[in-house]
């Protein structure tokens, strides 16, 4: 195609950062136009609540590496502060640009609203927007027949390489600007995994070859979760990695892994199954992106209060409910920026049922604090655990008893609540029945802002209550056809469900943090 157009063509970044396995950039080099590399720092996206500063400087990161690997190319990445359409304009009428290459992004609604005016510019200019799907989600999916099928026909086909060489334009880049131009919060996050290909790369050989021997017997535990689990989630989510060679190097691996009994083979075939559901979750929010604002069940709405109780919230938040395992998932949260699935889902459960917060209020909260927010999983997860899908289990997790079932010697929750050093282990997770706790409680650690058990009783009749209400079966189980994943070949739904069928394994529940 080399000499067949004329023009400038860009290839806009936005969370697909890598060159590796990148189909947006191996069409725009196929093209035989001189190709920009973008990347555009938004500030009306930073200005979103869902965004924080622990975001901000992992794509700092993981920026800086895709410049070298760009670099190593022959190309520059460009970097521009502003409105997309703004940065694109003054960039086509500088360099001539005819043709703009990206992924196909599934994100919040605000990079949805963003694309339909960069389409809407792009009719206007007469440029040619060309965007390619890099994971198994699928636009504008008539239904849910088959797309498991198609999905793994993506995903395990051969990677798109990366281009040799690149025919620059150059172009001047903005400074990088700081987090705090967009009034982004200090964000002390000492735990948080840095970002980069490099570091992706590092992660997944570690995971396949080291730590993910006991990945499926380990997950769920706070403690040895956050070294058996991938901990590929944030590269994943911004790019750096795609799901495409996390998925063909679990492949080889467990080829590699046959016929062994020492745990590898069931570890990597959760793995396997986590990566598929982590694109199940995000084709939900790519079919129906009012998920991430309305309940998906419509009997739901209005069912929790709004605005919330504002200082239930705010101890939730900040891990001072005075559930002590739940604080001390919280407080692990806010320092690392990484907890994983099982303790994520009962944050958010507690949060709904327990302190009767609304998804919209606790979702925003949760996406900050993850380094690893992908709205395409957090708002669909968001809504499953709260109980608002009308397809899914209703699970009210009791806290106190996941805090002797997770951490039964009490190391992680003594870790993170230290104010409990006092308390006895066979009160640990209950230090209003010590004692001495009337010496402890509102005083040196918060008194619970609930009654455990009393607050799940009313949640369960309120929730049930709205599922015995007239229509909500058929309802539900228009959502169940539209939304739910299938076993091939069968038609029969799998992980989620009208309210007669089995309920799913914990393994089987996403990728929330995996």
């Amino acid at each position: 195609m080399a000499g067949a157009q004329s023009g400038t063509a860009i290839v806009w970044f936005k969370r697909d950062l890598r060159v590796a396995d990148h189909p947006a950039l191996a069409r725009a080099a196929a093209s035989g136009l001189p190709v920009l590399p973008l990347y555009i720092v938004e500030p009306g996206l930073w200005a979103e609540p869902d965004a924080s500063a622990r975001h901000y400087a992992f794509l700092g990161e993981t920026l800086a590496d895709l410049q070298d690997d760009l670099a190593a190319l022959g190309a520059a990445l460009v970097v521009r502060v502003g409105a997309a359409v703004e940065v694109l304009e003054a960039l086509r009428r500088a360099h001539g640009v005819t043709h703009l290459f990206s992924h196909e992004e599934t994100g919040n609604a605000w990079t949805y609203a963003r694309d339909r005016r960069v389409g809407d510019w792009a009719r206007a200019q007469g440029v040619s927007w060309e965007e390619l799907p890099q994971s198994g989600v699928v636009r504008r999916l008539q239904g849910r027949d088959g797309w498991a099928a198609r999905r793994d026909r993506f995903v395990f086909a051969e990677p798109v390489p990366a281009p040799v060489r690149l025919q620059a334009v150059a172009a001047r880049s903005d400074p990088w600007p700081e987090a705090a131009r967009f009034g982004l919060a200090a964000d002390p996050c000492p735990g948080r995994q840095r970002g980069g290909r490099a570091e992706a790369l590092r992660t997944l050989d570690s995971f396949l070859t080291e730590r993910g021997r006991d990945y499926r017997r380990a997950m769920s535990s706070p403690l040895e979760g956050a070294e058996a689990c991938s901990r590929l989630s944030p590269h994943l989510a911004l790019g750096a990695l795609s799901v495409r060679e996390a998925a063909l190097a679990a492949a080889s691996r467990q080829r590699a892994v046959r016929g062994t009994r020492d745990g590898w083979a069931g570890s990597l075939r959760s793995f396997q199954s986590r990566l598929a559901w982590r694109d199940h979750f995000m084709q939900k929010l790519e079919d129906e992106p009012a998920l991430e604002h309305r309940c998906l069940h419509p009997a739901y709405e209005g069912l929790r209060p709004r605005p919330p109780d504002a200082a239930r919230l705010a101890a939730w938040a900040r891990g001072e409910t005075g559930i002590p395992f739940v604080d001390a998932c919280m407080r692990s949260l806010i320092a690392t920026g990484w907890i994983n699935f099982r303790m994520r889902a009962m944050l958010v459960a507690v949060a709904s049922y327990h302190l009767w917060l609304d998804w919209r209020d606790t979702g925003p909260v949760l996406a900050r604090l993850f380094t690893d927010y992908e709205p395409g999983i957090h708002w669909p997860q968001m809504q499953m655990q709260s109980g608002t899908t009308g397809m899914n289990t209703v699970r009210i997790y009791n806290p106190v008893k996941q805090g002797r079932d997770q951490d039964p010697t009490g190391a992680f929750t003594r870790r993170w609540v230290p104010e409990l050093g006092e308390v006895p282990d066979a009160v640990l997770q209950e230090p209003w029945r010590w004692e001495r706790a009337p010496a402890l409680l509102g005083r040196g650690y918060p008194a619970p802002v609930v009654e455990v058990a009393a607050a799940a009783r009313a949640a369960r009749e309120a929730v049930w209550g709205i599922r015995r209400g007239e229509g909500f079966r058929e309802t539900a189980d228009a959502l169940v056809t539209k939304h739910a994943s299938r076993r091939e070949g069968t038609g029969r739904f799998v992980n989620d469900r009208a309210p007669r069928r089995r309920k799913p394994a914990d393994d089987r529940q996403g990728s929330f943090g995996f």
